[in-house]
């Protein structure tokens, strides 16, 4: 909320004792009271240096037909020679003059002395335009011939009206207008409101039979709490006055013309907003305040057609929809040089219908801000002959009746506090005298009071303070809308508790730095930490990637619908988002994975030279029809780095696989207990889309339950995601794990394990390594050999005796039969009781030989 200084003073007058607040009182009084001020500027910082200068002369420019060499003086003496394109400029007329050094800020040039043409120029004379003051660039400005030569142009503009610009918490919309705030400062002790001039009723002027007929209200919509409005004829629409114009841009509001300035400061002085409508436009007699209907097409006044999704509160004419109520007013209707009728429109809608509407839309506006924040019921007729009173003051006219429909005064709403209740909640003593004199400072009439508690009526600016009543939004019931936000419609607007809402009122006209801090209270006596097992799990994944080399991202939990059909089939309507913070992130994620590709993306793209890589990797949440899942996803891009004596490489699904292991290994599941099966065997329907068939795989504990996939990128999402440039398709190895349903095996027996893992023991006898090399078709899969060599591991024919076998080389080549591979694994024996001797090495090995050999029908290579 922006407002100048000035603005402020017309409703906040001297203190009883003739002070006149000044600024910096003004800022520590709203900071103190909850109006946190974000900044204090004003439009003179910008404007050092303009002065006023009088063109004695204006001579043709001997070498350019549409240039003058003028003589201006700017109040030192010898006048200054400046060349000037505009075409106003002439002997005589008083203008703004930037000399050399000055920063134009609507050009956003610097002034220099020099020459034009070969004719020297000294500086430079503007428009307002130039000065980022308004909109007019058809020739420099022209200022009063009474205005002093010499001057300085903001002080003398009065320009230098310090703008406050405060931040506004979204129960507070009664702040949104000048007079609240001043309200506000006034409650605190800073100055006294200043009594609002009684405006004189404006008298009803008959209709003849050649005037247009008067409009009148039908209403058909429940997110319609009151309208007003009333018909003004023979009204002469033109520039405003140069006060109105300068208060509106000082809040960051450009004027338009004197009706539409009028509604903006009467929206921007008391928080109620108003549209007028150019009443020889409307078709028909009435404007029906009603639900859209599903496909009905819109205009607004920022040119926009928009097709309405039906339930929206709209008001219509014979023609159809003119407004989106509470939101913008139509194209069709809107006034403009020409109008000469109006009919202005006060009403107060709905908030939750004003919200989802705009939303639905994407449209935003100084109206929607402050109906979706509720508005004050009671202003709709003070609004309606405030309007009234300053049209006709500026343009002329003659008013009509007023035409009201549905509940004018608001419902009497009361909130009781304990005066307890203010050192239990805020931790603050004061009498029940101070107590009672905060409230009625704010507005508060006291109905009954005790020794223990105070009843009062809550002002009807202050809707969010015990609403009393909740409102059903008519969106709910739009046939149009998708299911989620037919049911999000339905909720109903909850108030907080009124007590609450009381004490925070007085603590806050006390002053939120006035509360004394208090230490927290002192922790238990038993500290031992308890870190749920979800959060240690994920943890101990985070340390396992970082250890690999892989850098955490932590991205958004949605990605764009396109993105979301490449890594998860359709998306479900569930997971649609609908009022999404951009386009490209409309509903939820069914994998990290399309995030941590798109970081690489810009990560490699920015990578110095041919062997930049990136290694990404997340932890959080994936969603699918099956619900919400924690999931580890990881990415890695580019080429290795180069090492002496090895070379640079591609990454590949081996890359992923080891990743996929590694996070497995640190959740303590035994590599022993997994199964690998390839993409390419599954049927199309049940592999995930966005894995190479060929180059990917599955890990899965047991026959069924699947843990994780890892493998490379598959062309044809690499292809839809701009990814398969320059080859990085083949460097794109990708995995991903179901944190959840990857958990250790839980242990039998009545023995109940350690909840800290224990150190693994360790032999103090020398372990045996031996290596197998087996030969078998290479349509045998590999963990089938390495599965065979750990069943004999298990079951060694030597006592004490524990193995790990392990995969150290595939070799298809020279040496072998057409269709044979050679699986190279290495077995390492642990001796627990004493060294190993020859012959019970040999008695083992031959065992993992004959265990294989049975299971797979593997041969060992001589």
């Amino acid at each position: 909320m922006k407002f100048p200084l000035s603005w402020l003073y017309a409703h906040l007058g001297p203190d009883a004792s003739g002070h006149v607040p000044e600024l910096p009182a003004i800022t520590a009084a709203l900071d103190r009271i909850g109006l946190e001020v974000e900044g204090v500027s004003s439009p003179a910082d910008d404007l050092k240096g303009f002065r006023i200068g009088h063109i004695l002369s204006a001579e043709p420019h001997p070498d350019a037909d549409r240039l003058q060499v003028c003589q201006v003086d700017v109040g030192e003496g010898a006048p200054v020679q400046v060349v000037c394109g505009a075409p106003n400029a002439r002997p005589g007329l008083k203008v703004i003059f930037a000399p050399p050094g000055t920063y134009v800020p609507g050009a956003d040039i610097t002034i220099k002395a020099g020459a034009i043409r070969g004719q020297k120029s000294g500086g430079m004379m503007c428009s307002l335009r130039e000065l980022g003051l308004g909109t007019a660039h058809d020739g420099i400005a022209e200022l009063p011939a009474q205005a002093p030569t010499g001057a300085d142009y903001a002080t003398w503009a009065e320009l230098d009206d310090p703008v406050l610009d405060i931040a506004i918490t979204p129960d507070r919309g009664d702040a949104l207008g000048v007079r609240g705030v001043a309200r506000d400062l006034a409650a605190a002790g800073c100055g006294q409101l200043r009594p609002l001039p009684e405006a004189e009723p404006q008298a009803s002027t008959p209709f003849t039979p050649d005037d247009h007929a008067p409009l009148t209200w039908v209403k058909n919509h429940d997110g319609v709490l009151v309208a007003a409005g009333r018909v003004v004829r023979g009204v002469k629409n033109g520039p405003s006055p140069e006060w109105l114009k300068k208060r509106l841009q000082a809040a960051g509001i450009q004027p338009k013309n004197a009706l539409v300035d009028v509604t903006n400061y009467i929206m921007l002085a008391f928080n109620r907003p108003l549209h007028v409508f150019d009443a020889a436009k409307v078709t028909g007699s009435t404007l029906e305040l009603r639900a859209a209907q599903a496909g009905e097409v819109f205009t607004a006044l920022d040119g926009v057609e928009r097709h309405l999704k039906g339930g929206e509160v709209v008001i219509a004419d014979g023609a159809g929809v003119q407004s989106l109520a509470g939101i913008m007013g139509g194209a069709t209707t809107g006034v403009d040089e020409g109008t000469t009728d109006v009919f202005i429109e006060s009403a107060v809608f709905d908030p939750v219908a004003v919200a989802l509407a705009g939303r639905l839309h994407s449209l935003e506006s100084d109206a929607r801000y402050r109906f979706e924040r509720a508005i004050d019921p009671a202003s709709a007729l003070e609004g309606l002959e405030a309007a009234t009173a300053l049209i006709t003051q500026l343009s002329g006219g003659a008013p009509g009746k007023v035409v009201t429909v549905g509940k004018v005064a608001p419902p009497t709403r009361t909130a009781t506090m304990h005066f307890v209740a203010l050192e239990e909640l805020g931790g603050v003593a004061l009498t029940p005298d101070e107590v009672v004199s905060a409230l009625e400072r704010l507005g508060f009439n006291v109905l009954e009071r005790d020794g223990q508690a105070v009843k009062v009526a809550v002002p009807s600016w202050r809707p969010h303070i015990a609403p009393g009543v909740t409102v059903s939004n008519p969106l709910a019931q739009a046939p149009s809308l998708p299911e989620e936000a037919r049911q999000q419609a339905a909720s109903s607007v909850e108030g907080v508790e009124a007590e609450a809402q009381l004490v925070a009122e007085v603590l806050r006209l006390r002053g939120l730095d006035d509360i004394a801090p208090k230490p927290l209270p002192p922790l238990p006596a038993d500290r031992t930490p308890k870190v749920p097992a979800a959060f240690a799990r994920d943890g101990r994944l985070r340390q396992a990637m970082a250890g690999r080399g892989m850098v955490e991202a932590i991205s958004f939990s949605f990605t764009s619908s396109g993105d979301a059909e490449l890594f998860g089939g359709p998306v479900h309507s569930g997971h649609r988002l609908l009022n999404p913070i951009a386009s490209d992130l409309d509903v939820l994620r069914p994998t990290p994975l399309p995030n941590l590709l798109r970081a690489l993306s810009r990560n490699l793209a920015r990578s110095l030279g041919k062997e930049g890589d990136a290694a990404l990797f997340e932890v959080g949440p994936a969603f699918t029809a099956q619900g919400v899942s924690t999931t580890l996803a990881g990415v890695r891009g580019g080429s290795t780095a180069r090492c002496p004596g090895q070379r640079a490489r591609a990454f590949g699904w081996r890359d992923s696989k080891a990743d996929l292991m590694a996070a497995l290994a640190a959740l303590g599941i035994d590599e022993g207990t997994l199964t690998i099966v390839p993409l390419h065997i599954m049927p199309e329907g049940e592999r995930p889309p966005h894995y190479h068939p060929g180059r990917s795989g599955q890990v899965r504990r047991g026959p069924k339950q699947v843990l994780g996939t890892f493998g490379e990128l598959h062309p044809t999402t690499a292809k839809a995601l701009g990814l398969d440039g320059k080859g990085m398709e083949a460097t794109l190895a990708l995995f991903e794990l179901d944190a959840e349903a990857a958990q250790p095996a839980k242990a039998t027996g009545k023995k109940r394990k350690s909840k800290q893992p224990s150190p693994p023991p360790l032999s103090p006898f020398q372990p045996v390594r031996r290596d197998f090399a087996f030969i078998t078709p290479a349509t045998v899969p590999v963990q089938d050999i390495l599965a065979a060599a750990r069943k004999a591991l298990r079951a060694l024919p030597v006592k004490g005796v524990k193995g790990t076998a392990r995969l150290f080389d595939l070799f298809e080549g020279a040496g072998l039969g057409a269709g044979e591979r050679s699986t190279g694994i290495e077995v390492i024996l642990v001796p627990e009781r004493e060294t190993l001797q020859d012959e019970a090495i040999e008695l083992m090995a031959n065992h993992v030989e004959q265990v294989v050999a049975q299971s797979t029908g593997a041969t060992l290579r001589r």
